[in-house]
C-alpha cells in the first residue's frame, strides 16, 4: 500500500495535522485533562507488564476492554517510571495515526479536497474529544486509527484485482484485535465485513489466512471466555453494561443520546455544557447522515451497475454513514443516554469517522463550483467553526484542569512527607495514587460507608489501612467526619487525610 504523494494537498493536511497534534500535546503538558482512577488502572496495568508481573487480558476488573493500551504504554513506564506523559505520549502518537488513515482512506475513496477538510476538521479538539483520544482509560484512543486502518484495507482489497495474502491476513489481524479490545465499532466492523465479502476478492487460500489473521488477533478474548465461563465472558459482560442503568423513557434517551449526546461527541460544545444553538447540529447531522446513506443506496441500485472500484466508493459511502447511524442508534438504546448524558458521549467517539459521509454531498456541489457551491459551503463552514469555537473554549477549563493536577501532586507529597504506605479512599482517587507514587503508596477503595469499594486489582486491598483520603466535601469526607467528630483531619488542597481510627 502506498502513502500518498507529496501534492500540495498532502502537504496541507500534515500542516493541520500537525496543529491537532501540538494541541494536544500542549493540552497534557497544562494538565488537561486531568488523569482519574480509570487511566491509572491502565497505568497500574502498563506498570505490571514493564516488571513482568502481569499479562493482562483485559482491564483489570472486568472481563470486557482490552489492554492494547497497556502494552503501548508499558516500554515507556518501565524506562522512565510511571508517569501520566508515560501513558499520553501513545495515545498523542495514536491520534496522529488516525489522522494520516483517515487522509488516506477519504482520499481514495472520496476526493483530495474532501480528505484535507476532514484532517483539519478531526485535528480541532473539543473537551469530549480531547478526553477521549487523549487519556488512557480503555478503549478510546486505539480503537479510532484501528478502525480507521480496517477499514482503509478493505477499500484497498475492494478496488485491486490482485493482492497478496498478506494484506488478507492483516485484515484478519486487525479485525480480531479490535473485536477483543473494545465492541464499541461493532456496526463498522460488520460493514468492513460485508464489503469484503461483496468484493468477490476472497479466493479459498485468502479466506483461511484471514480467518487465521482473525484468530490469532481475537485470541486473547478466546483465552479469557475459556477461563471465565458463561456468567462472565465478554459477551455477557458486554450486554450487563449495555443495559445496565434506569428504566428512561425513549423520548429521555432520545434527548440525551442524539439531541445532547451527539453534539458532544462530534466535538461541538463547550466543555460539560451544549449551547442552546450548537445542540441543533445534533438532528442536521442525523439528517446528513440519512441522506448520505439514500444516495448510496440509490446509486448502488442503478443499472446498469457501476464497475467495481466506483461499487466500493459507493459501498464505503454507505459504510461510513450507516456505521454512524447504527452507532448512534445503539447509544440512544442504551440507559446511559438519558442518565449521564454528558460523561457517556464518549460512546460516540468514533462518529468522527462518519464525517466524511456527511460532507460528501455538500462537497460535491461545492467542488462543481456551480450556482449551488456556495449555498453548500454555508454548513460545512459552519461545521467548522462551530467546532474551532468549541476547541477554544477548552482553554477556559485549562486552569481548572491544572488546579486538579497541582492537587494530586500535592496530595502524593503530604503522603510522603507522613511516611504512608498504605491508605484507603474512593474509587476516583485510589488507583492513581497507587500509579503515580509507583505502588510507594498502594490505596484500598472503600465506598462511602467505609465498606470495601470497587478494588479492581484485588491484591491492593487490605481491612486495616494507616489512613483515609477523602476529597473535600464528598460523601466520604461527610461520613468520616460524622464518625470522628472530634477529629481534626490534614487539609491540603482539594483533600482531607483522617487518621485511621
Amino acid at each position: 500500500m502506498r502513502l500518498p504523494r507529496l501534492d500540495r494537498y498532502s502537504l496541507i493536511a500534515i500542516f493541520l495535522g500537525v496543529l491537532g497534534m501540538g494541541w494536544r500535546v500542549w493540552l497534557t503538558a497544562q494538565g488537561a485533562p486531568p488523569t482519574n482512577s480509570d487511566e491509572a488502572t491502565m497505568g497500574l496495568a502498563a506498570l505490571h507488564v514493564s516488571q513482568g508481573r502481569d499479562l493482562p487480558i483485559y482491564f483489570y476488573g472486568q472481563h470486557y476492554m482490552g489492554t492494547i493500551e497497556a502494552y503501548l504504554s508499558a516500554p515507556l513506564v518501565g524506562i522512565f517510571g510511571p508517569s501520566v506523559w508515560a501513558l499520553r505520549v501513545p495515545t498523542v502518537l495514536l491520534f496522529g495515526l488516525f489522522l494520516i488513515l483517515m487522509f488516506a482512506l477519504v482520499r481514495r475513496a472520496f476526493s483530495a479536497g474532501l480528505a484535507v477538510v476532514v484532517v483539519g476538521l478531526l485535528g480541532l479538539g473539543a473537551d469530549r474529544v480531547v478526553k477521549n483520544q487523549l487519556i488512557a482509560g480503555g478503549g478510546y484512543p486505539e480503537t479510532a486509527p484501528m478502525v480507521a486502518g480496517l477499514l482503509l484495507i478493505t477499500f484497498v482489497l475492494s478496488t485491486r484485482a490482485s493482492v497478496k495474502w498478506p494484506a488478507f491476513a492483516g485484515w484478519g489481524l486487525l479485525f480480531g484485535l479490535i473485536v477483543w479490545n473494545h465492541w464499541l465499532p461493532i456496526p463498522f466492523l460488520a460493514g468492513a465485513l460485508i464489503m469484503l465479502l461483496a468484493s468477490r476478492r476472497l479466493t479459498r487460500q485468502t479466506a483461511l489466512v484471514t480467518v487465521g489473521g482473525f484468530l490469532v488477533g481475537v485470541l486473547p478474548l478466546l483465552i479469557d471466555n475459556a477461563r471465565s465461563g458463561l456468567e462472565h465472558n465478554s459477551i455477557a459482560v458486554f450486554l450487563g453494561l449495555n443495559s445496565a442503568g434506569s428504566h428512561a423513557a425513549l423520548w429521555d434517551r432520545i434527548d440525551g443520546g442524539a439531541w445532547v449526546g451527539l453534539p458532544l461527541g462530534m466535538g461541538l460544545c463547550a466543555p460539560s455544557r451544549c449551547a442552546g444553538w450548537s445542540l441543533w447540529w445534533g438532528p442536521v447531522v442525523v439528517l446528513l447522515l440519512v441522506i448520505a446513506v439514500v444516495l448510496a443506496i440509490r446509486a448502488l441500485r442503478r443499472r446498469p451497475a457501476p464497475p467495481q472500484p466506483e461499487r466500493a466508493r459507493l459501498m464505503m459511502w454507505l459504510l461510513l454513514a450507516g456505521g454512524g447511524l447504527l452507532s448512534l442508534i445503539t447509544y440512544v438504546r442504551s440507559p446511559a443516554a438519558a442518565d449521564t448524558p454528558i460523561e457517556s458521549a464518549r460512546y460516540l467517539a468514533l462518529l468522527g469517522i462518519s464525517l466524511p459521509a456527511a460532507l460528501w454531498p455538500l462537497w460535491r456541489i461545492v467542488a462543481s463550483r456551480s450556482a449551488w457551491a456556495i449555498p453548500a459551503a454555508v454548513p460545512i463552514v459552519a461545521l467548522a467553526a462551530t467546532m474551532f469555537a468549541a476547541t477554544v473554549a477548552v482553554t477556559s477549563a485549562v486552569p481548572g484542569y491544572a488546579t486538579v493536577h497541582d492537587d494530586q501532586a500535592g496530595l502524593i507529597a503530604a503522603l510522603d512527607e507522613e511516611g504512608l504506605t498504605y491508605v484507603h479512599g474512593e474509587y476516583w482517587t485510589c488507583n492513581w495514587i497507587t500509579y503515580l507514587t509507583d505502588e510507594r503508596v498502594t490505596c484500598g477503595v472503600v465506598n462511602d460507608s467505609l465498606g470495601r469499594g470497587l478494588n479492581r486489582y484485588p491484591g491492593y486491598w487490605r481491612e486495616e489501612a494507616e489512613a483515609v483520603i477523602a476529597p473535600i466535601g464528598s460523601a466520604l469526607d461527610q461520613e468520616l467526619a460524622r464518625r470522628a467528630p472530634g477529629t481534626t483531619p490534614r487539609a491540603v488542597p482539594g483533600y482531607h487525610i483522617y487518621p485511621a481510627a
